[in-house]
């Protein structure tokens, strides 16, 4: 039975309170300003517009939910996507809610404090080591930056942090809680959240990867526990930190390829079958095509390698020179190339090899996999030929050509075999769009491909076709789809020049699978790369340790006012100086140990390798791997990495002072360098406040005095 009263008992942290206000109040107060684009928000703002206006993007960057989480934003705030992003600077317009785009982000930013807060004390960390953590998170003046413009960075903090706090919690658990399931379910969604938003979340995820194995393979060696138990702990989380997280990524672009719907700029990246899947654009052109090739029919051929550019197989009234400018003779037949462009001289016809008809007969007569066809230029009549001549740039293969019959003994040699390689059966009908073919050349088993490279003026700059081995080639640019296509009905050239600019009209529904596009979205975001540029604040890893480098986010048109990537000196000092501090330590302490010296108790020295398992191994992996990257870098990319350091510090300084600190005196010592240490941090943080918020404006004078290292680029106008 109840019994009255009923009553409810909580416990409220009041420190955890304060400082979840305090960084809300740090991130989100004057949100709207400036009210203009910010650095990388003309990067975003661009996707954001597009997302909005469901359009289809690639961003190789990152996957999608980064952008599906701006969005959110911007929908909220009523934005139509009308705005051009075309330059940082630019002025937002009274109609967009400048708040609301940056809303999110500056939530996500915000709570990284509380979190850091909480995931101390799950490192088995006193209240005062968590305070400490929340402090240098809070006073560190490129999270903030970071945290109040339309960016990714905060948001990928913030889903860090959560999944490295939800398994601790998890893990930390009594083992008759049943809560400790849940926590460990949120986990593994963070864990999807944080690689969702950007693909360097991967680095942290792979971590707390590596972490749980260790903490799984010595709960299988616990004999305290029934062959069950273990079973079942081991299988919920394989389920919490495989399956959810793999799941949940697919679902992140099941729903992204939903809303983006609408063709777009980046279409002619994809294939054609994706690209007709999409409202408008190549859907547009295409709507109505007979599915199925027959003999007689007229199409356009796109090569299915998106290297260097997207382009159709392409001939024109032009012969290859008789000699090249290296003194090769060539066979001064008509080119044949690949066009990055709609052109009526992409059009070739499909010819059986035993007739002369290039008509569709009725009922038509498909082509099918394995059968020898001719192909016949629509515009100029001339056969798809190869020969044992070498290419024009790429003499290591064959030439293709137009064949043009000069009386010099050199034999037509125009039969080409289709092999659908995508195919389900042997006996396969050529599809439009949905068929992946290679042409084989039959006297010489060539394959045709793109080679990739440019003509010169002669070929009118457009890309070289040529034929080459199998075993040589590179399958990605064998490959040839049939893009456009109409069954062809006249004998006549005259004719059928005009009927190439006829598209008939037979309905034909055909669709390609969520899967076939998550692949091939997948494939595309790993090959097809932004060229690597120079960019004026782009930097290098070993120039974030020490903080060489900075980024002029924002200038305002007429004043001094400017918000610049900066982060907080002092803060950066204690976090390099608590990584070599750690690094010291362990080396003395494992040392001392393999001599049989034992200066730690047992579960103290596990709290102290489970420290830098988390904070020093997601230093590691956050900062290691940009080393290796080949691609343009900035200082925000060292952020993940610099808040392990801060949950490092403080939980290192407590360490000391009540383990390797016996007497009073230098512990006093300690806590009075330490409050300096975070008086200084503070007055750190606010002698560069003007620059984390662009206000107020700074004289000349004054800007000049916060250019504390010569490499900082400090901008300042001369009146």
């Amino acid at each position: 039975m109840l019994q009255f009263p009923l009553v409810v008992t909580a416990r409220l942290d009041l420190v955890l309170v304060l400082v979840t206000l305090l960084s809300l109040w740090t991130r989100l107060s004057g949100l709207g300003y400036p009210g203009a684009v910010v650095f990388d928000e003309v990067y975003y703002g661009q996707f954001l517009s597009l997302y909005v206006k469901r359009i289809f993007f690639i961003d190789d960057s990152g996957p999608p939910l980064g952008h599906m989480i701006l969005a959110l934003g911007a929908y909220l705030g009523g934005f139509d996507g009308n705005f051009v992003w075309n330059r940082i600077g630019a002025e937002y317009p009274c109609s967009v809610s400048v708040w609301s785009l940056r809303l999110l982000p500056a939530l996500g930013g915000a709570l990284c404090v509380p979190l850091a807060y909480l995931l101390t004390l799950e490192l088995r960390c006193s209240h005062l080591s968590a305070l400490g953590a929340a402090l240098l998170l809070l006073l560190e003046n490129s999270l903030i930056v970071q945290s109040r413009f339309m960016l990714l960075e905060s948001l990928l903090i913030f889903f860090v942090l959560l999944a490295f706090f939800s398994y601790l919690r998890s893990h930390n658990a009594p083992s008759r809680c049943w809560s400790r399931y849940g926590w460990l379910l949120l986990s593994g969604v963070s864990c999807a959240a944080a690689v969702g938003v950007k693909y360097t979340g991967l680095f942290s995820y792979l971590l707390l990867l590596g972490v749980a194995s260790l903490h799984t393979w010595k709960l299988i060696g616990d004999r305290a526990l029934s062959h069950l138990s273990v079973c079942v702990q081991c299988t919920w989380r394989v389920l919490c930190l495989l399956v959810v997280p793999v799941l949940l990524y697919v679902f992140w672009f099941y729903v992204h390829l939903s809303v983006l719907h609408r063709s777009g700029p980046h279409d002619q990246l994809m294939s054609s079958a994706f690209q007709a899947s999409l409202q408008g654009g190549l859907s547009r052109i295409t709507r109505g095509q007979p599915l199925e090739v027959a003999y007689g029919s007229q199409v356009t051929l796109r090569s299915s390698a998106s290297q260097p550019v997207p382009c159709w197989l392409h001939s024109h009234k032009a012969n290859y020179p008789i000699r090249y400018e290296n003194g090769r003779g060539s066979s001064h037949q008509q080119q044949v190339t690949c066009y990055p462009f709609k052109d009526v001289n992409n059009w070739w016809i499909i010819k059986d090899p035993a007739r002369q008809e290039l008509a569709v007969d009725s009922p038509p007569r498909p082509v099918r996999h394995g059968d020898v066809i001719q192909l016949v230029h629509g515009m100029t009549s001339r056969l798809l030929n190869s020969h044992d001549v070498a290419a024009p740039m790429s003499p290591h293969a064959q030439e293709v050509s137009g064949y043009i019959d000069f009386n010099v003994s050199m034999a037509t040699q125009n039969l080409w075999r289709l092999e659908i390689y995508n195919r389900e059966a042997e006996s396969e009908v050529w599809k439009t769009i949905v068929s992946e073919v290679r042409l084989v050349h039959v006297n010489t088993s060539a394959v045709l491909k793109l080679s990739g490279v440019a003509l010169p003026d002669w070929g009118f700059r457009q890309l070289e076709v040529v034929a080459e081995k199998l075993l040589k080639a590179h399958s990605g640019s064998l490959g040839w789809t049939v893009e456009e296509h109409r069954y062809g009905t006249s004998q006549e050239q005259k004719e059928r020049e005009a009927e190439l600019h006829s598209p008939t009209h037979i309905d034909v529904d055909r669709k390609i699978s969520f899967w076939s596009k998550f692949m091939e979205l997948q494939w595309k975001m790993l090959t097809v790369k932004q060229e690597v540029s120079e960019h004026k604040y782009s930097s290098g890893p070993l120039e974030w340790i020490t903080m060489d480098t900075n980024i002029a986010y924002w200038l305002h048109a007429s004043s001094n006012a400017q918000i610049h990537l900066i982060g907080n000196p002092v803060s950066w000092g204690v976090a390099n100086l608590s990584l070599l501090a750690y690094q010291l330590l362990a080396t003395v302490y494992m040392l001392r140990r393999r001599r049989g010296f034992k200066d730690l108790p047992d579960g103290v020295w596990q709290q102290f390798v489970s420290l830098g398992l988390v904070c020093v191994g997601g230093w590691t992996m956050n900062f290691l791997p940009f080393l290796l990257m080949d691609k343009t870098l900035f200082l925000y990319h060292y952020l993940p990495a610099l808040c392990y350091l801060y949950l490092l510090s403080p939980a290192l300084l407590e360490h000391v002072h009540t383990h390797l600190l016996s007497s009073g005196t230098p512990r006093h010592a300690l806590c009075v360098c330490t409050s300096a240490v975070l008086v200084s941090i503070f007055l750190s943080y606010w002698i560069f406040c003007p620059l984390t918020y662009g206000s107020p404006e700074l004289s000349t004078n004054q800007l000049q005095a916060l250019k504390w290292r010569d490499s900082w680029d400090i901008l300042y106008r001369r009146r």
